[in-house]
């Protein structure tokens, strides 16, 4: 199997909002690798429609600036160490390849990767004539130097787990732009791993302080938690960059952020809440950017733990939801409703998987069954997504219908993802659109590193090294299928919505679109927005 650029230029790029994103995933990391043979490097109401800056001429020039949420005095331009604002990584580095607004894989500093076989080999082959913002050409060298930098035990980073699964003794240099990369095992959607911060390349050597990539923008200078200002890359491999310069500032309070727009401070925003929507949109002057996403927002139940440990107790939770109330209530509307499986994009399950809809009277008898009728839990909640604390509070309400007590207790950020991560018997999260094996290696398997619900079947396991394994296009998303069928019927996520990216910007902006993944601003793609002629 091939992956390759087809198309020419492209100009996908990623990001994330958060430290949880970055936890995650580490940013953008999306959808499997689609089919044998050469992949090219392109491929309802209103809360359904997608709305994106209009097609208008882009003059070159000017200066971008963006206002963005979150940053702190400890963050950094290391790009495996990114964990907030990594809008400031798609301007200065690329990655080997990655998904786009679309969810279409790109191939990036590849020009090529050629999956092996027996899927436990890649052979990537690097576009010829990239040059480092210092003028250093891109190798083969310079991709090694950055796997074995994350993999070094010294070096803090997050990463490990998603290159964990090359054998670097084992991958060989062919030539300065060719690498053959083993792999542990059979991975058929392992260039999916390339993707997020912690794949975008830097060159040997490599200074923090002076950060150099092979992006659309340079480095000009970085205030932590406050502001940062990168200028065009006149060598950029990707083609022209439209703006002469670029400015993100850290803007933590959503209110300061919309009136920054509007006030003209800001050229574009990201994640522009809800209940704000008509405020933009009333002013001609500026427009909200959205659209769908595979964004999932999953109440997580322990499965090792009483209730949650009988499998009814779980089915019973599931069909207390009213998802469409839910939906209304927690996110104004604004997003669709889900079925208690992740990866969207991935293998759709629309037709062969049945909507999960709201049954009182089967939950009640299935926690009859499981003697745990009048049952009282805790859901531990927090303000870690845009409708999370809402959508706890709305389900208390509907599992009262169950006989259930459900009592909610509001933390803050720092303390859901504190030392008592993981360890919480019933809670709430929220993940971005990873393709499906990606998704359950990090989250479902024995050996998950964030397996919040505690999920453990020998079977899911087997049947996710099947996918692995398994080049058939058609075969293998019947098998993704299955395995979905597993995660919504006993696993311990509630996934009841798919929430949609909302942001806003100037109607002098031209180029943005909004991103499937649930990122802003597209992906934080900046290369090709500028401003209309």
């Amino acid at each position: 199997m091939h992956m390759a650029d087809r198309s020419g230029v492209d100009q996908s790029a990623s990001a994330g909002l958060s430290r949880r994103e970055a936890m995650h995933v580490g940013g953008l990391a999306v959808g499997g690798v689609m089919g044998a043979g050469l992949l090219a490097g392109c491929g309802g109401s209103d809360s359904h429609k997608t709305q994106t800056s209009p097609e208008k001429k882009a003059a070159r020039g000017g200066v971008l600036r963006v206002g963005v949420p979150g940053g702190s005095a400890t963050d950094t331009l290391d790009p495996p160490r990114i964990v907030s604002n990594v809008a400031r990584v798609t301007a200065l580095y690329d990655n080997v390849c990655e998904r786009d607004a679309d969810m279409k894989l790109q191939m990036r500093l590849a020009q090529e990767i050629e999956i092996g076989k027996d899927a436990r080999t890649l052979t990537i082959r690097l576009r010829d004539g990239v040059e480092f913002h210092n003028g250093k050409a891109l190798t083969v060298d310079d991709l090694l130097y950055n796997w074995r930098r994350i993999e070094d035990p010294k070096y803090p980073n997050n990463a490990v787990a998603k290159l964990g699964a090359i054998d670097l003794k084992r991958t060989r240099k062919l030539d300065k732009l060719t690498v053959r990369v083993a792999l542990k095992g059979p991975n058929v959607q392992f260039p999916d791993n390339f993707g997020g911060t912690f794949g975008r390349i830097v060159p040997e050597g490599f200074d923090p302080k002076s950060p150099v990539g092979t992006g659309p923008f340079k480095y000009r200078s970085y205030r932590p938690g406050v502001a940062s200002t990168f200028v065009r890359n006149e060598n950029y491999w990707g083609g022209d960059v439209l703006a002469d310069e670029l400015r993100i500032l850290d803007i933590q309070d959503d209110t300061a952020r919309v009136n920054a727009l509007i006030s003209g401070e800001l050229d574009m925003m990201a994640s522009l809440p809800a209940s704000q929507i008509a405020q933009v949109q009333a002013n001609p002057k500026f427009r909200a950017l959205v659209g769908p996403t595979g964004t999932w927002l999953p109440f997580t139940m322990r499965v090792d733990k009483a209730p949650f440990d009988d499998v009814r107790v779980r089915q019973a939770f599931k069909l207390i939801v009213d998802r469409k109330e839910m939906l209304d209530q927690a996110l104004s509307g604004h997003g669709d409703i889900a079925n208690d499986v992740y990866s969207r994009y991935d293998a759709p399950t629309e037709g062969a998987i049945p909507q999960r809809e709201q049954d009182i009277e089967q939950a009640k008898s299935l926690l009859r069954a499981a003697g745990r009728s009048g049952l009282t839990v805790e859901i531990v909640t927090a303000p870690i997504f845009v409708g999370l604390v809402e959508a706890a509070q709305v389900f208390a309400q509907q599992a009262k219908g169950a006989g259930v007590n459900v009592k909610v207790r509001r933390v803050d950020n720092a303390t859901i993802y504190g030392p008592n991560f993981l360890k919480w018997p019933f809670s709430q999260d929220y993940w971005f659109a990873d393709p499906f094996v990606l998704m359950a290696d990090q989250t479902m398997i024995a050996s998950a590193s964030l397996n919040e619900t505690h999920f453990n079947a020998r079977g899911f396991d087997k049947l996710l090294d099947q996918i692995s394994s398994e080049l058939d296009e058609a075969k293998r998303n019947d098998l993704i299928i299955e395995a979905k069928r597993v995660v919504r019927d006993q696993g311990g996520y509630i996934i009841w919505g798919w929430p949609n990216i909302i942001d806003a910007y100037s109607t002098k902006v031209v180029g943005l679109k909004p991103s499937k993944y649930g990122t802003s601003l597209g992906n934080y793609d900046f290369a090709r927005v500028g401003f209309a002629a």
